[in-house]
């Protein structure tokens, strides 16, 4: 954790462009579409949430959320979360995430959701090992194709991640008391190579078929009601660990 930081509501259409700034100095605008400041506004007075990370007078890091709504029942889509990059690997995300579950419990919310790229196995393990979310729903190509670098020119696809904020598992992650996950404890897997960071610089049509290989796996799980509960690396890459959900 880094002393100092103060992880707060931000407040006021100043402190909005702040996180548009911030958000441009994080990924260029060459790589993503950039959030307008007035969609921060509309989060705000709609009962979404906008929190920023601050070192004194700097903003460092934020977390966008909308108010969705599904099934009789409200949650929250933590639409984007950044940091800065000399404020990474120091805590300043899971800050982020963790005032922001206990933002939402305050209000009566215990489900917040978002997605992520299920190629980026340092995401899936913040989201499954260090918050305790999962996953059980795979969404091909989910933002269309765009030009953005990051993009690869391949399919969006993402993973639709749930974190159940009161449930016990998420309270022993947040907590620090969920174990690392053991391959052993889990029904089936979902392997990545070890070589793919690499591939993503230099070979863009390996990607590719990792992509459609773990896309057929993901969906033929999910639809037999496993979820994705973590996510373990070892010398030969990384794998996805899932069990059947009715089990956890």
């Amino acid at each position: 954790m880094s002393p100092g930081i103060v992880v707060r509501k931000c407040a006021g259409i100043e402190e909005f462009q702040q996180c548009v700034s911030l958000q441009r100095e994080i990924w260029g605008e060459e790589d993503i579409e950039v959030e307008p400041a007035t969609l921060f506004v509309v989060a705000t007075k709609s009962g979404g949430q906008v929190l920023g990370a601050f070192d004194g007078e700097r903003l460092v890091g934020y977390t966008l959320a909308l108010v969705g709504f599904a099934g009789g029942t409200v949650y929250l889509h933590s639409h984007m979360t950044g940091v800065h990059g000399d404020y990474r690997d120091r805590g300043v995300g899971r800050r982020l995430k963790l005032f922001q579950r206990e933002e939402a419990l305050g209000r009566g919310i215990r489900l917040i959701v978002w997605t992520f790229d299920p190629l980026e196995t340092r995401n899936a393990h913040f989201n499954l090992n260090r918050l305790g979310a999962i996953a059980r729903k795979y969404l091909p190509n989910l933002y269309g194709r765009t030009t953005s670098p990051l993009h690869l020119g391949l399919p969006t696809d993402r993973l639709w991640v749930e974190w159940q904020l009161d449930s016990a598992r998420v309270a022993g992650a947040v907590s620090d008391l969920l174990t690392e996950p053991q391959s052993a404890s889990f029904a089936a897997r979902i392997e990545l190579p070890a070589e793919l960071d690499q591939w993503k610089h230099t070979d863009t049509a390996e990607v590719a078929r990792v992509q459609a290989r773990i896309r057929q796996e993901f969906s033929t799980w999910f639809a037999r009601g496993y979820a994705a509960m973590g996510v373990r690396k070892s010398p030969e890459g990384a794998a996805y660990l899932l069990a059947p959900w009715s089990d956890f």
